[in-house]
């Protein structure tokens, strides 16, 4: 079998199957973990050991690169994005890479496209809190963290915590 069909079968095995599994912090979760990591590691652009995918997470594969100890949460739905080595990311967590057309008033903007992606670069050792939202070409600086729900659309500095709808920074970590 060769390796395009071998992909397309992996993911349709994570869709189906792997993707509704339970939780990591259910019993038996270290058998979950090894098992998604097994059968996923090779779908993402690159991949890093020791990888945690959350239940439920919407990943397009091709899209993400991850590095090594680094999780996605549950539940969260990614666009491209570039996630450094031992990020923490809650659940919910969404991360967008594109956005709708929306220029001519004359068309409805559900037929205009959408844009090219603009991926996400998280650096190493961020903490991406519950429910937050990411939008497209945000930069987020090594060692910051992002609290629960909040939306952030500007590049955040390496070691601040941001908060809030837009997220702003609310102090630095020590």
């Amino acid at each position: 079998m060769n390796n395009k069909w071998c992909r397309t079968i992996k993911i349709i095995l994570y869709v189906l199957i792997l993707k509704h599994l339970p939780p990591t912090d259910y019993p038996g979760g270290a058998v979950i973990k090894a098992i998604r990591y097994y059968f996923c590691k090779g779908l993402f652009k690159s991949c890093g050991r020791g990888v945690n995918i959350g239940s439920g997470a919407h990943i397009p594969f091709h899209k993400v690169e991850i590095g090594k100890n680094s999780s996605i949460g549950q539940c969260a739905r990614l666009g491209a994005v570039r996630i450094g080595d031992n990020v923490m990311m809650g659940p919910d967590v969404i991360i967008l890479s594109r956005n709708h057309i929306f220029g001519n008033r004359l068309v409805p903007m559900g037929e205009q496209g959408a844009t090219e992606d603009n991926p996400v670069v998280i650096s190493d050792d961020v903490w991406i809190a519950a429910r937050a939202i990411i939008l497209p070409g945000v930069h987020i600086g090594k060692g910051a963290i992002v609290a629960a729900g909040a939306v952030v659309s500007k590049d955040v500095p390496e070691y601040a915590i941001v908060a809030g709808n837009p997220a702003r920074v609310i102090k630095h970590r020590a």
